[in-house]
């Protein structure tokens, strides 16, 4: 049977990310390499950084690291910055379509609906990511609470490739 990936109930997941500190986000994304054969085709493009062949697997998470969205078409050579700014995603994430117009106000600034990232995503009105560089107090408590709402996202990747063992061959 197909399956279809979902969004779900969206003030769910916002509440789910709220309670482990980071309010009015929709979800956590990342990438993973996922090992294949060397393809007759542009080999070259599909060897990564770590020096095998493989494709990207980037997948945006909920609070309970359920898959919202997922994108493979890409080699593993390839930036997990450059596959976001490619996918259907990002495009809908740009328009304001993919989230509710759901804002809150923290301070004096009206925050959207976010996702979370790492440092290799660009930042955006609705994409957090890590401060970097030398942090005072308050910058080191951002981080520490987006990398602990970051973390499903990872351990996502890692019931994926245990549940299919596969994944983590070729």
């Amino acid at each position: 049977l197909s399956k279809v990936v979902t969004l779900g109930n969206v003030q769910v997941i916002i509440d789910g990310f709220a309670a482990m500190g980071f309010p009015n986000c929709g979800g956590a994304i990342d990438g993973t390499l996922i090992p294949i054969l060397r393809p007759d085709h542009q080999g070259s493009h599909y060897i990564n950084r770590k020096g095998y062949f493989s494709m990207v697997l980037q997948a945006l998470v909920d609070h309970k690291g359920r898959f919202t969205s997922i994108n493979v078409d890409w080699p593993g050579k390839v930036h997990d910055a450059r596959i976001f700014r490619n996918s259907g995603l990002f495009r809908r994430l740009q328009e304001g379509i993919y989230f509710p117009d759901h804002k809150i106000t923290v301070g004096d600034v009206e925050m959207p609906i976010v996702i979370l990232g790492d440092p290799a995503y660009p930042l955006m009105p609705w994409l957090m990511k890590p401060y970097t560089g030398t942090l005072d107090s308050e910058k080191e408590l951002f981080n520490y609470h987006l990398s602990k709402c970051r973390m499903v996202v990872e351990c996502a990747f890692g019931r994926l490739k245990g549940r299919w063992r596969s994944l983590l061959t070729r």
